[in-house]
C-alpha cells in the first residue's frame, strides 16, 4: 500500500484489490508454465500480458509472431523493480545476458520486422557488440542510433549529468517498415521565408507559424513521465508514450503486433492499444502487470498521447498552440 498522495498527483498506483484485480485479466505463466506454453497461437497471445520470466516464456512463443518488437532489457546497473533486483555485473556477463535473450526473440520476430532497443549510455556500447556479431552472421541490419534527451534527475557532482539514452534500430531484412510521414515533426518557424507573398514550406496560423520536418536522429522533444501525468507509475525506468508511439507509428502498421519483452509498467502495449494495433507483453513483476492491465483498461476510453496531436508530434512547449489546433479541428 502507497501513502497519501497530492491531489495534483496524478501518479498512478494500485491498492491491493485493485492489483489482484487487474492480474486476473493476465496470462499467469508461472501458474502452469507447460500448459501455457502448448496452448500458446498466436490469436490466443493477442492483446495479452504475461506474467513470467521473459526467457522462459519466449521460448514458449511461436516463431514469426511479431511485426515489430521494443526492447527496453535492465540497463547494467543495480536497481530494484519492486523488490526485483537486477544487480550490476561485468562487462562480459552483461554481453552474454544479451546474447541470451537477442537469440531467443529474433525467431519471434516476421523477416519484415523490426526490433529497437533502449539502453543507456554505457549499455549502448555493449549492446551494440552484440548486434555487430549478428549483422555479421546476416541475422539483423542495424539501420541506425537514436539519441533522444532524457531531459529528468538531479546534477551529478563529479561528472557531467546523464541527459541522454540511447535506442539501436535494427531490421532483420533490408525489406522493412518505416511510414515517414506519420512522425514528422511539427517545428515552429523562426525565420519564415516566402515566395509570391506565400510561405514556402510551412503553414501561417493563427497559432504560429509552424513546418512539418522529416525526423533525425536526436530527438529532443520528449518529457519524461512525472507526478503531474497521467501515464506516470512508480516504476523506475518507465519510458515516455510519445517516445514509444514514434516507433511503433515508424515501423508498423495498424493490425500489427507489438512485442514487448520487459514489458515494465506496460508502456509499449498501452501505446500499440491506442495506437489500434495488437500486442504482447512479457512482465516479471505481479504489480507492474497489474498496472499494465489498468493501463490498458484506460486506454479503452482516453487515446490521448501526450506532445501527438492530429496524427502530428509537436516540439516541446507547444502546449498551447496543440490545444488551439485540435479546437478549431472539431469546430470544423
Amino acid at each position: 500500500m502507497q501513502g497519501e498522495k497530492s491531489s495534483r498527483n496524478r501518479t498512478l498506483r494500485l491498492s491491493e484489490d485493485e492489483v489482484e484485480m487487474y492480474f486476473s485479466r493476465c496470462i499467469n505463466f508461472n501458474q502452469n508454465p507447460q500448459n501455457n506454453s502448448q496452448s500458446f497461437t498466436k490469436q490466443s497471445l493477442e492483446d495479452k500480458t504475461i506474467c513470467g520470466d521473459t526467457f522462459a516464456v519466449l521460448k514458449s512463443l511461436p516463431e514469426n509472431l511479431a511485426d515489430l518488437a521494443i526492447v527496453d532489457p535492465p540497463y547494467n546497473l543495480s536497481k530494484d523493480y519492486a523488490g526485483k533486483v537486477f544487480k550490476e555485473t561485468s562487462n562480459e556477463n552483461y554481453l552474454e545476458y544479451t546474447r541470451q535473450w537477442l537469440s531467443l526473440l529474433l525467431p519471434k520476430i516476421k523477416e519484415s520486422g523490426s526490433l529497437y532497443i533502449c539502453c543507456d549510455w554505457k549499455s549502448s556500447m555493449l549492446i551494440s557488440q552484440v548486434l555487430l556479431e549478428l549483422e555479421a552472421e546476416k541475422k539483423l541490419f542495424i539501420q541506425n542510433r537514436i539519441t533522444w534527451q532524457r531531459e529528468k534527475g538531479r546534477g551529478a557532482k563529479s561528472n557531467w549529468k546523464n541527459g541522454m539514452e540511447d535506442i539501436w534500430f535494427c531490421s532483420l531484412t533490408k525489406d522493412y517498415i518505416f511510414n515517414l510521414d506519420a512522425v514528422k515533426m511539427r517545428r515552429r518557424v523562426i525565420a519564415p521565408y516566402k515566395t509570391d507573398g506565400q510561405p514556402k514550406d510551412w503553414n501561417e496560423s493563427e497559432s504560429g507559424n509552424f513546418r512539418d520536418t522529416c525526423p533525425s536522429n536526436f530527438w529532443d522533444d520528449i518529457s519524461i513521465p512525472f507526478w503531474s501525468m497521467a501515464e506516470n507509475t512508480d516504476h523506475p525506468t518507465q519510458k515516455p508514450e510519445k517516445l514509444i508511439a514514434k516507433l511503433i507509428l515508424a515501423s508498423s502498421n495498424k493490425g500489427d503486433l507489438v512485442l514487448d519483452p520487459f514489458l515494465g509498467s506496460g508502456t509499449s502495449s498501452v501505446v500499440a492499444k491506442k495506437l489500434e494495433r495488437h500486442f504482447v507483453g512479457i512482465e516479471q513483476n505481479k504489480e507492474y502487470c497489474s498496472l499494465a492491465e489498468r493501463r490498458l483498461f484506460d486506454a479503452e476510453n482516453d487515446r490521448e498521447i501526450q506532445g501527438y496531436t492530429d496524427g502530428v508530434f509537436w516540439e516541446r512547449n507547444t502546449l498551447k498552440e496543440q490545444k488551439n489546433f485540435a479546437h478549431r479541428k472539431k469546430s470544423c
